[in-house]
């Protein structure tokens, strides 16, 4: 196979070392990652000032014990947490094509192998186990971005129910440190 460029050359070796599948893969992981650095960032960059907006929003009121006032609470804090969570679906949709494409990879590839020594006519085993290998190599790729996958998702599962809960300590201390700044005075 001739490459034109030579920054081709390695998605080159990667086609024929494992097929198109490869190069599928390839871009899946590409979407995981930036979906966990992006996810990084936001949580560093945007979700504290965020979090720290609605908390002094909520201490501001006047009235915090009514129905509307609670209801006001929650989803104003629903919806902070649901820009956390936001590429959640996304990143478990990914993480599960991940094995599902690696399958397809190594099935396509045993095809292939097994087309091949019938059009040789030929039984070499050492032919055989070398596409054998590279037949494999998807389903390999696959469970190894699923894995990486599954421990970003982990991660921001955990950082998620983490972050409901200090939302929720952090309004309710608010309201305790107004009605004793109230009490006070």
């Amino acid at each position: 196979m001739s490459v034109p460029q030579p920054w081709l050359e390695p998605v080159a070796r990667l086609m024929d070392a494992g097929g198109g599948v490869l190069v599928i893969l390839a871009g899946v992981a590409v979407l995981v990652f930036t979906l966990g650095v992006e996810r990084f960032w936001f949580y560093q960059l945007s979700w504290r000032p965020a979090r720290q907006d609605l908390v002094r929003r909520w201490a501001a009121r006047r009235e915090h014990h009514s129905w509307s006032a609670r209801t006001l609470r929650h989803v104003r804090a629903q919806t902070l947490m649901a820009r956390l969570a936001k590429p959640l679906p996304w990143l478990k949709l990914l993480v599960a094509l991940c094995p599902l494409l690696g399958l397809l990879g190594t099935v396509t590839g045993m095809i292939s192998v097994f087309d091949s020594l019938a059009l040789n006519d030929t039984g070499q085993a050492r032919a055989m186990a070398d596409g054998v290998a590279r037949a494999t190599l998807p389903t390999l790729t696959g469970m190894a971005i699923a894995v990486v996958g599954l421990l970003f998702i982990s991660r921001l599962e955990h950082v998620i129910r983490r972050e409901d809960q200090r939302l929720h300590d952090r309004l309710t201390r608010a309201l305790e440190h107004r009605s004793r700044e109230n009490n006070d005075a």
